[in-house]
């Protein structure tokens, strides 16, 4: 109950975009390898992003 009000901080929006960019990316690699593999690069790109951060 205490964290029902506590917004969430630009890392832990960042983590949550990266993880649902890792699942569209394992839904494409059934259908179009190309895709998958560029949906992954992006996602890659904001992980070094996201450790890059304090």
């Amino acid at each position: 109950m205490f964290g029902l009000f506590k917004k969430k901080t630009e890392k832990e929006k960042l983590q949550e975009e990266y993880k649902k960019m890792l699942a569209e990316a394992h839904q494409l690699s059934t259908k179009d390898r190309r895709a998958s593999d560029q949906k992954t690069a992006e996602a890659e790109e904001l992980m070094q992003k996201i450790l890059l951060m304090p």
